[in-house]
């Protein structure tokens, strides 16, 4: 009987966690003896007792003995490097490890004879919806950067009838139709705002009109960018220089912009420029979730908010912590279905042929499997 052990995260402002009561019991009934760290589901509303009552054996804190016996580490983040070491050789390691270009993790990961699946080079294939662990916190962050900009803003979301007058709807800009995009159309439609959407993607434009949202054409051009292997490919930088001269006049006109575009592994494009900015009407907002990748706006800081132009600008990453009960819950159901379906007969079997564990798999039993994620080191 494989050993899961569920441990604190130790990131600086991660609330989630990777293991709930009701994924403890999924584990159990599929042959994991499950053993969770004292206060790990804390931060996320899930209680000690909780855990308890699910079946789940509490351990200390950091307890070696408990890390000695783990066969399955699931986490949000990479947990401490040198923690690593204490994991007995062949185990694994499941979560949102950052993988590109993380080239200390995965050299820890060897030094320990470890394996290591990042939940964030999952395919997108219909057959991993329930395990994209990408969109499910993509929909958190999506939803909360809209309530983030309408408490900033200074004005209403929704047209309002009164005896001093009609209030006109706030206007919002949203730039990039993936999933995080897709659930901010949909809660500013709810808060009554007027949506316009701008995607390098002409295919999003059914989506994004079935939400009641207005599609801005992208520019024309001979080869227009579309996506590869389900994430947003990237744009030429002609193609994204016509895509902010449209976007000037739609934002000229806007009380909100949300900037959710982002490529894996790369820089974010930069969409909304400082001229831009200084062309927004003075009090509007822009969040930018982006941030983390560089931004997608001008100017914009992780966890921070600036005014430029007489603009709040806020760089909003990391949202899913803001939102740790819902975020757990979804996360945890994500590396369950994971898990799960490498669970053959009780034993915990990394099958390559399994596209959702070979492309998934960063590093197996000590040695790099995704060196296009992971260039290996130059020799000395």
């Amino acid at each position: 009987m494989p050993t899961l052990l569920v441990t604190r995260e130790s990131a600086a402002g991660e609330t989630r966690v990777a293991v709930t009561p009701d994924t403890v019991r999924r584990y159990q009934s599929r042959g994991f003896a499950v053993k969770v760290e004292q206060g790990a589901g804390e931060r996320s509303g899930f209680s000690d007792q909780a855990y308890a009552a699910a079946g789940a054996e509490l351990v200390p804190p950091g307890l070696d003995s408990a890390w000695n016996e783990a066969r399955v580490l699931p986490v949000v983040q990479a947990p401490p490097l040198k923690r690593l070491a204490l994991l007995p050789e062949g185990a694994l390691v499941v979560g949102l490890l950052n993988p590109h270009g993380n080239r200390a993790l995965v050299d820890a990961l060897n030094r320990s004879r470890l394996s290591a699946v990042a939940m964030e080079l999952l395919p997108r294939i219909s057959r991993a919806q329930s395990a994209d662990a990408l969109s499910s916190q993509a929909n958190v962050a999506g939803y909360k950067a809209v309530l983030l900009a309408a408490a900033a803003l200074d004005r209403y979301m929704p047209m309002l009838m009164t005896a001093a007058g009609t209030v006109q709807p706030a206007r919002v800009v949203v730039l990039g139709a993936g999933v995080a995009g897709l659930q901010a159309v949909a809660t500013a439609r709810r808060l009554g705002a007027v949506v316009y959407v701008s995607d390098i993607r002409p295919a999003v434009k059914e989506q994004v009109e079935s939400l009641g949202a207005r599609f801005i054409e992208p520019p024309t051009q001979e080869e227009k960018p579309s996506e590869s292997g389900g994430y947003a490919r990237q744009a030429s930088e002609a193609f994204l220089a016509a895509q902010r001269q449209q976007l000037a006049d739609q934002l000229a006109q806007a009380d909100i912009a949300i900037c959710t575009a982002q490529v894996p592994g790369r820089q974010a494009p930069r969409l909304i420029s400082d001229d831009m900015l200084e062309g927004m009407r003075p009090g509007s907002v822009v969040v930018d979730l982006a941030v983390a990748q560089g931004g997608n706006c001008a100017g914009s800081e992780p966890n921070t908010t600036v005014a430029r132009h007489g603009v709040q600008v806020i760089g909003a990453n990391d949202l899913p912590c803001t939102v740790p009960h819902h975020a757990s819950a979804l996360y945890a159901r994500n590396v369950a279905t994971l898990l799960e379906s490498a669970l053959k007969e009780g034993e915990l079997v990394l099958d390559l042929e399994d596209q959702l564990i070979g492309d998934s798999l960063l590093v197996q039993d000590g040695s790099c499997r995704r060196d296009d994620i992971v260039p290996p080191n130059p020799p000395s």
